[in-house]
């Protein structure tokens, strides 16, 4: 039982994913940083001056019913530049490096393809003589 565990454990997948894990959520809390005081504060100053930005309460005078539409948008902001920076970072140039590698796949086995049937047809040839002759046995013609 320890024995799977282990074995699971040390798979170099199991790794790579710890790592990026750890990675993703470091990138996330840059992201953040830098649209809560970037654009955080530029959508305040859209609601006015005396509203404070993007949030009202429902209640006057009661800030726990208070609705923060600018916390919404920064986390739309932070899913949609996490979400590119994957895609374009990662995404996809594994998608164009799978593509190389399957092409140049189909390249080799072309090649090989005409190698194969280059060889079938000299052995079918050779097949067709007498040994230690240059013509053909008498029952190949």
């Amino acid at each position: 039982m320890l024995t799977g565990f282990r074995d699971f454990i040390m798979r170099g997948n199991v790794i790579e994913l710890a790592v990026a894990v750890v990675v993703g959520s470091a990138f996330a809390a840059v992201v953040d940083t830098i649209v809560s005081n970037v654009i955080t504060p530029l959508l305040n100053a859209a609601g006015g001056a005396e509203v404070e930005g993007l949030k009202f309460e429902i209640v006057n005078g009661r800030p726990d019913t208070a609705m923060d539409f600018a916390a919404i948008i920064n986390a739309i902001i932070v899913f949609l530049i996490t979400a590119a920076v994957v895609y374009f970072v990662l995404v996809g140039p594994m998608n164009r490096f799978t593509e190389h590698v399957n092409r140049h796949k189909e390249a080799e086995a072309e090649v090989v393809s005409e190698e194969v049937a280059t060889l079938r047809e000299i052995r079918d040839l050779l097949a067709g003589r007498t040994p230690g002759t240059t013509t053909p046995a008498p029952d190949a013609r």
